[in-house]
Order: structure tokens, then C-alpha cells, then sequence
């Protein structure tokens, strides 16, 4: 046992060395504390900063690096996006990688919400008048870039952005103000797709070999245009039903046309764990896409496939697969289009990456004993 604990030390701290190689501080002490920190924080996974930390200096250390403005978390992060590119670029030359975005946050509790920030509204119960008694929720929101190989194998994340909203507003109210169609993408909060994108793309040598992959969120017309400048390519699943040939007809009036190409059947697991057999019904086509109406002058239209993949039937304890997808990269047949839906399954590794970090490392405050608190 006690071999094998200091096995386990000696590979996290060989560990710690290769993604910290690249770390680049203006004060050489800052590179030795984050060193530190880690060690500590990795022995103790899910412990808070003083537990970790075992004595009062080193967590008053700990704050401090955290809290010193001169510290970035580009300098933090820098090293292991360089080891994530290494191990990119250790993939293979021909070797496609799959870039996966999504957006989590992360609650607090918080009587006061300033100094971390506002996330949305909610409630925990309602009164003896029947009306809820709504709380604000405050926290971080953190939109990832995590690199896969094409087989699933987690190769790093490639970018990071953390923000907090200084103001909340409901939908419904911006939209009696400002028009979102016509507003400039960098004033909107989805531009942090764009800025992942470019930083995720520019870590690799060969952009041709990236696939960016997101789910409904992504499906916004100027990252389709980043992409094609920058030589990358995208697979986002669809949520705008966009106009598209002459302007005549959408997309999904163009798709009733396509008929029944192919079928594939997987295995779905609902979630409670059971598994069944689903069997997709499989259609594509290459369209020419329109950009939304108000943007028209501003972005030129882009030729696309779409991939349709509806299951057969109605299947009991679980929602029917439904996925309509977006892609730059051209597919000629069935197996192509499955090889696209297979890269799309890919995109559940990085909410299971994000689960880890709340749950598994205790980064998030549980949202139960947030409410039990109010």
C-alpha cells in the first residue's frame, strides 16, 4: 500500500512538471506556488482550499495567489494548453481531432452577489398565496474548448473563458428594446463561441484537421463564417430553421424533398441507465445557407450539409433522437453521414468533463443545500 501511494505521488507530480512546463510568469515565485498548490490540491480532490492546504500559511499562500491581480489565468492555463497541443500534435499528422464546446456554471451561495456575480433567477418553494418566492442565483459561467481524438481519447483543453453577469434581465424584457437579429455578435454573450473557436484553432499547426463540434447553443451564422476564414471546420447541431437556395424556402422545406437515403441502428441508453436499440432514419443534402435577414450585407452565403437523423417510431422512458445537424465538410454517402453523427456523440465527453469538476472536485456548491439556506 504504502509502494503504491508513493507510486501515485511521484506520477502526479511528473504530471504536474508536463503541463506546467510551459507556464510563463513575470515573477518566477508565482510559477513555484501554482507548482505547489497543485501538488496539494490533487492530494486532497474535492477538499476546500484550507483543507488542502493543512496549515495557516499556506492557505493564507494559496488566497493570495488566487486574489494577486498581477496573476492571470492565461498564465495559469498557458502550460497546459501547450501540453495540450503537444499531444495533439503526438495524435498524428492525418489524424482528425474533435474540439467540443459547451457552457456550464458554476453556484454559490452568496448573501452578497457582487463580488462574484449574477446568474439568473430562480425559486424554492411558494408562499401561502401560491406566488414563488423567487432568490438570485450567483456564480461563474465558463465556456470550454476540450480537444478528443476521433476514438473519444481526452487530449486537453485547447481554451477557456470565465465570466459573470453584472446585471440580469429576462429575455422577454431585452427583447421589447433591442432587436438580437440585428445586434453586432461581440455585444452578445454567444460571442465567447467565436473567441474559443480562434484561440482553440490556433493552436494547431493544421486547422484543416479540427472539427469544431456544439450542440444548439453554437448554432450561430458568424461562427460559421470564423470558421471558414480560418481554414477549420464546424459540426453544430441546428436550432434555427435558416433560409436557404434562393430565399425562397428554408431549410426544412428544402429537406422534405430529400428522401430516405439509409439507416443506421445504436444503442441508447436512457437515464436510468437501460439499455435499448434505436434505429435512425438518415437523410443529407448540400444546400446553399442564408445568413438571417438583418446580417445579409454583412456575411455572404455559405454552401452546407445537412444531416437529419430521426429515429423510427416513439421509444418509451426516453425522448426520440431528433438531430438535425450543420457542417461545412461534405458528405457523399450513408457511412459519412454516420461517421458525422458518431463525431456528434462525442460532444456528451465534455458535459462529463464539466459533471467532473462540480461534483467530482467539489468546484460547485450543491444547488440542494443552496436552497435549504434561503
Amino acid at each position: 500500500m504504502k509502494k503504491q501511494q508513493e507510486l501515485a505521488e511521484v506520477q502526479s507530480s511528473c504530471w504536474i512538471e508536463s503541463e506546467l512546463a510551459s507556464c510563463k510568469f513575470n515573477d518566477a515565485r508565482h510559477g513555484k506556488r501554482l507548482r505547489k498548490l497543485l501538488a496539494q490540491l490533487s492530494e486532497n480532490i474535492g477538499g476546500s482550499i484550507p483543507w488542502a492546504s493543512q496549515d495557516w500559511a499556506n492557505t493564507k499562500a494559496a488566497y493570495r495567489f488566487f486574489s494577486n491581480p498581477r496573476i492571470s489565468e492565461e498564465e495559469i492555463l498557458g502550460g497546459h494548453f501547450q501540453a495540450t497541443r503537444a499531444r495533439i500534435t503526438a495524435a498524428g499528422g492525418a489524424a482528425v481531432i474533435l474540439m467540443l464546446h459547451d457552457t456550464t456554471e458554476f453556484t454559490f451561495h452568496r448573501k452578497d452577489t457582487a463580488p462574484v456575480g449574477i446568474l439568473h433567477k430562480s425559486y424554492t418553494r411558494k408562499n401561502k398565496k401560491g406566488r414563488p418566492l423567487h432568490y438570485t442565483v450567483c456564480g461563474i459561467l465558463m465556456h470550454s474548448s476540450l480537444a478528443v481524438t476521433s476514438a473519444g481519447l481526452p487530449l486537453g483543453l485547447a481554451a477557456i473563458k470565465f465570466w459573470t453577469r453584472e446585471q440580469f434581465k429576462g429575455c422577454n424584457a431585452l427583447k421589447k428594446k433591442i432587436n438580437p437579429t440585428r445586434m453586432p455578435i461581440e455585444r452578445k454573450e454567444s460571442y465567447r463561441w467565436l473567441e474559443n473557436l480562434r484561440q482553440s484553432t490556433a493552436l494547431f499547426r493544421h486547422p484543416e484537421r479540427c472539427i469544431h463540434i456544439g450542440d444548439r447553443e453554437g448554432d450561430i451564422y458568424e461562427l460559421f463564417c470564423a470558421a471558414q476564414e480560418l481554414g477549420t471546420h464546424f459540426l453544430v447541431r441546428t436550432c434555427v430553421d435558416r433560409l436557404a437556395g434562393d430565399g425562397s424556402g428554408t431549410i426544412s422545406e428544402e429537406m422534405k424533398h430529400v428522401p430516405l437515403q439509409g439507416l443506421h441502428r445504436i444503442e441508447v441508453r436512457n437515464k436510468h441507465g437501460k439499455v435499448s436499440d434505436a434505429v435512425l432514419e438518415i437523410r443529407y443534402r448540400r444546400l446553399v445557407v442564408l445568413p438571417p435577414i438583418g446580417k445579409q450585407k454583412n456575411y455572404p452565403p455559405l454552401v452546407l450539409t445537412v444531416i437529419y437523423a430521426q429515429e423510427r417510431g416513439q421509444p418509451q422512458g426516453r425522448e426520440r433522437i431528433d438531430w438535425k445537424l450543420l457542417t461545412d465538410l461534405p458528405v457523399r454517402s450513408v457511412l459519412q453521414a454516420i461517421e458525422k453523427l458518431e463525431w456528434y456523440a462525442q460532444r456528451w465527453k465534455i458535459e462529463t468533463f464539466h459533471k467532473i469538476l462540480k461534483s467530482g472536485c467539489g468546484a460547485e456548491e450543491s444547488r440542494l443545500r443552496t436552497a435549504e439556506r434561503l
